[in-house]
């Protein structure tokens, strides 16, 4: 999640891990989305990378749609 916005003004917020963002046995970084039932994305050459693709991901396949 990230902190642009006090999850508390809306009221208890429920946060559960949406994936793992870890390096593999190259050095190359992976976004394991299993946690939502997802894909393992990469492998990426930096951290940075593995966190665009992840959250790109849970955007387009997880979190509710902003109406």
């Amino acid at each position: 999640y990230s902190e642009q916005i006090d999850l508390h003004t809306l009221g208890s917020p429920c946060i559960r891990r949406g994936s793992h963002v870890e390096p593999d046995s190259h050095g190359q970084w992976q976004a394991d989305l299993s946690p939502v039932d997802g894909p393992v994305l990469g492998p990426f050459r930096s951290r940075s990378e593995a966190l665009v693709a992840e959250e790109s991901w849970l955007t387009d396949n997880w979190l509710p749609a902003a109406h």
